[in-house]
């Protein structure tokens, strides 16, 4: 049986211009995971990812860590959904620079009633695919793994919305439950799966072993 490793892209840049680009502290995290994998002996034999920078931007990092020089499958169904986009679907005003804590959790809150919204048919963001073809992009790049990778370790670097997507396939939680689990991904923090060719099954989610010491206590973000 093999393992599929879900990595959430590093920290990217909230509330700049330009969302889709790693921070410095993005970058190290990626980096650190690398490193990690590589003490542990650790080797992939695929690699996926989604096409946004921030996603190919981790691939390097982790890669330059592990010490690899990956040739990944790009997977357009792996890419995020675009939150400004959900947002003004609900709310059409302009909102501020989400920079103080309470126009931070005000985005969030907008972004979970609109993610709902969403998933249940409600709204129709412009630009964005519906949530039954977006959930039918991930569920896609899963059956690729599950059929072309079973008994391998694959490597698949994503972002929090499609991540939460396959753990909510796969254990069939409801859409309250996947936007949940959405929120609580961390940057860089790794899901497996076992993969099996008749299925795929959770075995941990959301965790970070290589922020694991004191020393990157503050390494741990969010956004």
């Amino acid at each position: 049986m093999g393992t599929l490793y879900l990595v959430r892209h590093g920290q990217a840049s909230f509330g700049a211009d330009d969302y889709d680009q790693l921070s410095p502290r993005g970058r190290a995290q990626a980096v650190r995971l690398g490193e990690h994998w590589r003490a542990q002996g650790q080797a992939f034999d695929a690699i996926l990812t989604g096409t946004l920078r921030r996603h190919t931007q981790t691939l390097e990092g982790i890669a330059e860590g592990l010490q690899i020089h990956p040739e990944p499958l790009q997977m357009p169904g792996l890419n995020e959904y675009d939150s400004l986009a959900l947002i003004r679907a609900i709310h059409p005003q302009p909102l501020p620079k989400p920079d103080t804590p309470e126009l931070y959790r005000q985005h969030f809150r907008l972004l979970c009633d609109a993610l709902a919204q969403w998933m249940a048919g409600v709204i129709s963001p412009q630009g964005m695919p519906s949530w039954d073809e977006f959930a039918g992009g991930v569920r896609a790049a899963l059956e690729h793994v599950r059929h072309q990778h079973a008994g391998h370790n694959v490597l698949l670097v994503s972002s929090g919305g499609p991540i939460a997507a396959a753990v909510g396939e796969v254990l069939g939680t409801a859409p309250e439950v996947t936007i949940a689990l959405n929120m609580r991904i961390r940057n860089s923090a790794v899901t497996e799966f076992s993969v099996s060719p008749k299925r795929l099954m959770l075995q941990t989610f959301n965790t970070l072993p290589h922020l694991g010491g004191r020393e990157h206590a503050d390494w741990v973000t969010h956004a």
